[in-house]
């Protein structure tokens, strides 16, 4: 997203048209995970996980080499297509080896992964792009993914299917009338926040009057509410992931209601911008023990539906942000827009998901 100014005018195309090779990776992400998901259910997931990566890996180096727009909106779909099917391979590695005693954890160190690339991945990908140029982005990216695909074969044991997994079985997920009460909170809830991040820089430049020298820090502060935000709630998670769900989406409706009235002062608002980047994040993973809980006996896709549902959130808060300001309402009210909708995800929360294991 920082680099996209570049990337158009070297592509030839018009910002509208660029910002569609943002949505054809998160596109990517949420057919790619089910479906990838599904179909390496049999496969240690060790293995599935240096698939995944090479996959991703592989995908980088055609984004860099990319003549042109078309040859790039297919590799950045390519390359967002294993994303959500490595995150959910990965998560449940990590939640078997650390015990059921201790999966929210594990599955929120997994995530913190998606925190930590906010936190610094971004901002140094958007400077090394700008002063060297944005396909930059990709070499670093490529290279990561190829270090990870080295610790994964050293570092992670092989970590077999549940006996009697399969494609079939994998599928039956998708009958979970649970499963998808979860989804659809998750969706709406965590859309709230992406109605205001997508904005955010505008928002405390031309609302806030903030100087844009200072916005990679206000990017800076963000990613570290999503890193504390990741942990704590992978730990809260491990007492109830219902109870975790519900609360953050609670926190993130009032944080969100409380920047859309201190915006205008953009030192107040990062007060509630840094509670809501928190509690938004401690959402991750208790949504994935959630899901992943509503079909025990297809883990692998409900873990990756986590990833698509998250990306459909990005994807309507996007849109209703984007809706309110055409609007005439100003850049002050998407974060109000988005307080609404954390607020329905937290009501639904309560009628949905009702169990008195979770």
């Amino acid at each position: 997203m920082g680099l996209l100014p570049e990337a158009v005018a070297d592509l030839g195309v018009d910002l509208p048209a660029g910002g569609i090779l943002i949505s054809a990776y998160a596109l990517g992400v949420v057919i790619g995970a089910p479906l990838l998901a599904a179909g390496m259910a049999r496969i240690d997931r060790r293995t599935s996980a240096l698939w995944l990566m090479a996959l991703f890996v592989i995908g980088h180096a055609a984004s860099l080499f990319a003549p042109d727009f078309t040859t790039m909106l297919v590799a950045r779909f390519i390359s967002g297509l294993p994303h959500g099917a490595y995150f959910s391979a990965a998560a449940l590695a990590a939640a078997h080896l650390a015990g059921p005693a201790r999966r929210g954890q594990a599955i929120a160190w997994v995530m913190a992964g998606l925190s930590v690339a906010n936190l610094i991945g971004v901002p140094l990908a958007t400077w090394l792009g700008q002063n060297s140029g944005w396909r930059w982005m990709f070499i670093v990216t490529g290279l990561f993914g190829a270090a990870t695909l080295a610790a994964v074969a050293w570092l992670v044991p092989r970590v077999p299917a549940p006996p009697g997994a399969s494609v079939r079985s994998e599928l039956t997920a998708l009958r979970s009338p649970a499963l998808w009460r979860a989804i659809v909170v998750g969706i709406i809830g965590f859309a709230g926040m992406f109605a205001l991040y997508t904005y955010i820089a505008p928002v405390f430049t031309d609302v806030g009057g903030m100087a844009p020298q200072l916005v990679p820090v206000i990017m800076a502060l963000y990613g570290v509410g999503m890193v504390v935000g990741t942990l704590v709630g992978g730990t809260l998670s491990d007492r109830s992931a219902r109870r975790t769900l519900q609360w953050m989406l609670a926190i993130v409706s009032v944080a969100l209601a409380c920047f859309s009235f201190t915006a205008p002062w953009w030192i107040l608002s990062l007060v509630p911008l840094l509670a809501a980047a928190m509690a938004a994040s401690a959402l991750v993973p208790s949504l994935q023990v959630l899901l992943v809980d509503a079909a025990p006996q297809a883990p692998q896709l409900s873990g990756a539906l986590n990833h698509s549902a998250l990306n459909l959130a990005n994807a309507m808060g996007a849109w209703v942000g984007a809706a309110v300001i055409q609007a005439g309402l100003g850049l002050q009210v998407p974060a109000g827009a988005g307080a609404a909708l954390a607020g329905v995800g937290f009501l639904l929360s309560l009628v949905l998901l009702r169990s008195r294991n979770t």
